[in-house]
């Protein structure tokens, strides 16, 4: 089933309500694909009576005109296909309203578009499932920090163990993973699908990419996470370092020990001789 890009949906409304979900760490969007899809790219879906949902291959969900009870189920179904579900999703809402005045953007609470044909709709789920997105790895990295603080705090007065070493461990796979994930599948600098087939939709995109701050926002959650990754390694070769600094020491002290016994031993043989 596909729909015609040029049909305004939502039955005449000139006002929706948009609510994006930041569910988890990926989904797997195959299966959707064979299901119910109006377009592939992004996946759109409908759900309920005359809603949409835009799902995303990083676990994030736009949601149009979509009634809670219907959001809910259709979440649920979506369940079995998310990877590394969030226990606490993230959830932006937003009015999106038809502008009497050819404007574009964002005042107050409403995003302002010219009509609500798809390619419009796909545009504006893109940049909403960014944002949302983005503000998982806001909320992930400032947990770290605050992880890593008391644990900086130990190093600092010379208490290391093994238990912190495998903290920093864990820690510098899940940095790493993030990275991954943010880097690689959110990929803020690729234009929406739908542009290249309606360029007339960039002004609208470049607007609202500008308004929420996406390229900001992902240059600064970047730059933290590189910082944290640069901190926990660091740290670690600390924990190494002074591991291997007391392995040195007990071979001294063993050689001591063994210079000591032969002493000894030659001491007490020149006694009785």
């Amino acid at each position: 089933m596909t729909l015609d890009s040029s049909l305004e949906v939502f039955d005449g409304r000139r006002r929706i309500h948009v609510r994006s979900i930041c569910v988890g760490g990926d989904i797997d969007t195959r299966s959707l694909r064979k299901a119910r899809s109006l377009s592939a790219t992004p996946l759109t879906l409908q759900v309920g009576c005359g809603g949409f949902a835009i799902v995303f291959r990083y676990a994030a969900v736009v949601f149009f005109h979509v009634a809670p009870p219907e959001e809910r189920a259709f979440l649920d179904e979506l369940s079995p296909l998310i990877q590394r579900p969030a226990t606490e999703p993230m959830i932006e809402e937003i009015e999106l309203a038809i502008s009497t005045h050819n404007r574009e953007g964002i005042e107050g609470d409403t995003i302002f578009v010219p009509d609500f044909t798809l390619p419009v709709l796909q545009v504006v789920a893109e940049v909403l499932a960014r944002s949302v997105v983005l503000e998982r790895f806001e909320g992930r990295v400032g947990s770290t920090f605050e992880a890593l603080q008391p644990m900086a705090a130990s190093f600092g007065i010379g208490r290391l163990t093994r238990t912190h070493h495998r903290n920093l461990l864990k820690r510098l796979s899940d940095v790493l993973l993030d990275q991954q994930e943010m880097v690689g599948r959110v990929a803020v600098s690729d234009k929406p699908d739908a542009l290249w087939d309606h360029p007339e939709l960039e002004r609208l995109y470049a607007r609202l990419t500008e308004e929420f701050e996406i390229p900001d926002r992902f240059e600064a959650v970047e730059s933290k996470l590189d910082l944290i990754c640069r901190t926990i390694q660091t740290a670690v070769n600390l924990v190494q370092s002074r591991r291997s600094l007391r392995v040195e020491w007990y071979i001294v002290i063993l050689i001591v020990f063994e210079i000591i016994l032969s002493l000894y031993q030659m001491f007490v043989r020149g006694h009785w001789h």
